[in-house]
């Protein structure tokens, strides 16, 4: 008789986990940061406008929070 040998499948699920918990808090962070946005401009009595130059200190601060989120396994 041929025994059969069992191979192990490496534990993929924690990716899409990750993925998925990820984006859900992600959608959460992006939806309360409009909201603070859009209340303060509403007490101010003005509308909520992106310049150029916002839109480009947004971009740089959001690539060093995922600069830093990205070192957090680099211990």
């Amino acid at each position: 008789m041929a025994e059969t040998e069992i191979i192990e499948q490496p534990d993929t699920s924690w990716k899409m986990k990750s993925i998925v918990v990820g984006g859900v808090v992600g959608a959460l962070v992006g939806m309360g940061a409009a909201l603070l946005l859009t209340k303060r401009a509403e007490q101010k009595g003005t509308k909520l406008a992106m310049t150029p130059v916002k839109g480009v200190q947004l971009g740089v601060m959001l690539a060093g929070l995922l600069r830093s989120i990205l070192s957090l396994g680099d211990d």
